[in-house]
């Protein structure tokens, strides 16, 4: 296990092994995004848990980018105080702490959004839970500033870095897609143009973080969807990245409408269905100078330590195996291997919009039966 618990560097912030907590809804901030005590609770006891790095989840930066109930925003300085203590908090569990940005796009509804959907192109698509409106210029400037303003607030409360979200469907990922990117003009039609507002997207905030200060992204290796973003298109995006300098691309794929090519697939229960992005993630590895990350229903620590004993990707993110175990990482590391205890049921979702969080109901359910034994 050495190669998966030695200690690496992402700029100038170091971690204690290459296990990544992926970046998943918790459902745990106030309306308006605000986080809370109980958000902070989590990530700490992710942080005592041992795993390397804590991508948060995903975080709007702007109001009309929020999808999700419960959803942490970024998007106002009035959020400092509670920020900065979460941030604290991670570290003083020995943890790091990486703030995913993101905009949901057409991937809102005017309920969550509190207006019409913002989208690369006005179309309605099987992701797109209404009618969008095409954006003009002056939004697409503005939302790609609010990309830079999100991660001068993440940088100056104390996070060690930020991701942005390019992948599932999201907005970033809706100016790679065809599918969602009916554009003419400068930012659709080509990989080229269609790449053109990632790219503004990073160079905006790695002008406003600096050159060494760690900027990631969660990029899709593919969609799994027809007319979606292609393997091929995901490779040459990430290429651009990497020559601009990224720090790290952690690897996906799928979006909400790919059935069961999604990012988030149920019934993980042998080795043989597990890494299931490893491919994707091979090929951009293969094709990039910068360390890359792999998702993707990883359970077993054979196949995490293959993945990068053998195969040489640099890091293996998880993010359900976190719900029901945040002590995984220690736990492998004392020497107790056997697989994480997540059954990939999804159950743990539901909570988040009944319950005001996310948790394991099953192994809510098990605490309950021996407490009552």
């Amino acid at each position: 296990m050495t190669a998966l618990f030695e200690q690496t560097s992402l700029q100038t912030m170091t971690l204690r092994n290459r296990l990544v907590r992926s970046a998943t809804w918790e459902g745990m901030c106030d309306r308006d995004g605000r986080p809370t005590e109980k958000l902070s609770d989590f990530y700490r006891d992710l942080a005592a848990g041992g795993v390397g790095l804590i991508v948060t989840g995903f975080t709007f930066v702007r109001p009309d980018g929020k999808q999700m109930p419960g959803k942490m925003g970024i998007h106002t300085d009035a959020f400092e105080p509670e920020m900065r203590a979460l941030a604290e908090g991670v570290h003083g569990e020995g943890g790091r702490i990486c703030l995913q940005l993101v905009h949901a796009g057409g991937q809102t509804d005017t309920r969550n959004a509190g207006r019409q959907p913002l989208a690369p192109s006005a179309v309605q698509v099987a992701q797109f839970p209404e009618m969008p409106a095409e954006l003009r210029r002056d939004e697409i400037e503005a939302i790609i500033s609010a990309f830079g303003e999100g991660a001068r607030r993440a940088k100056e409360w104390g996070f060690d870095a930020v991701q942005l979200h390019g992948a599932h469907g999201y907005l970033i990922n809706q100016f790679l897609s065809p599918l969602t990117n009916l554009r003419t003009d400068e930012y659709g039609g080509s990989i080229e143009k269609r790449c053109r507002f990632l790219l503004e997207v990073y160079d905006k905030v790695r002008a406003t973080v600096g050159a060494d200060y760690p900027v990631l992204i969660k990029l899709n290796g593919s969609d799994n969807l027809s007319g979606g973003l292609s393997a091929e298109d995901a490779l040459y995006a990430a290429r651009k990245l990497s020559e601009r300098g990224i720090d790290a691309i952690e690897v996906s794929g799928g979006t909400s409408a790919s059935g069961e090519m999604s990012p988030v697939r149920a019934k993980i229960d042998s080795p043989a269905k597990e890494a299931y992005n490893f491919d994707l993630a091979l090929k951009i590895k293969k094709g990039v100078a910068c360390p890359v990350m792999v998702v993707g229903g990883f359970r077993s620590l054979e196949v995490v330590e293959q993945v990068i004993v053998e195969e040489g990707l640099d890091y293996v993110a998880m993010a359900r195996p976190f719900i029901r175990e945040p002590g995984l990482a220690n736990r492998w590391l004392s020497g107790d291997q056997t697989p994480a205890r997540c059954i990939s049921c999804n159950g743990c979702f539901a909570p988040g919009i009944k319950e005001g969080g996310i948790y394991c109901v099953i192994e809510k359910k098990e605490q309950v039966r021996v407490s009552t034994k």
